[in-house]
């Protein structure tokens, strides 16, 4: 199983070229668990409670947690 990965305009691509690389390669390595993984443990990939279909993406660098919404189609 491959799942592809397709970005609504440019609003994430400009928020991750405002990261530094250690936080980007952090949100590649989940965004290829989110890929290829059939069940992403929820520590990277959560269902947000009182919604049908939106997820947050969860990356953890240092002290800060980086949350990317997405849904599934």
């Amino acid at each position: 199983m491959v799942r592809k990965i397709i970005f609504y305009e440019n609003h994430f691509i400009e928020f991750y070229q405002n990261q530094d690389e250690k936080v980007k390669s952090k949100i590649q390595y989940v965004f290829e668990m989110i890929k290829q993984v059939e069940r992403v443990p929820e520590k990277f990939l959560k269902h947000l409670e009182g919604t049908e279909s939106l997820f947050e993406v969860r990356v953890e660098y240092q002290s800060n947690i980086y949350r990317i919404f997405c849904c599934f189609d």
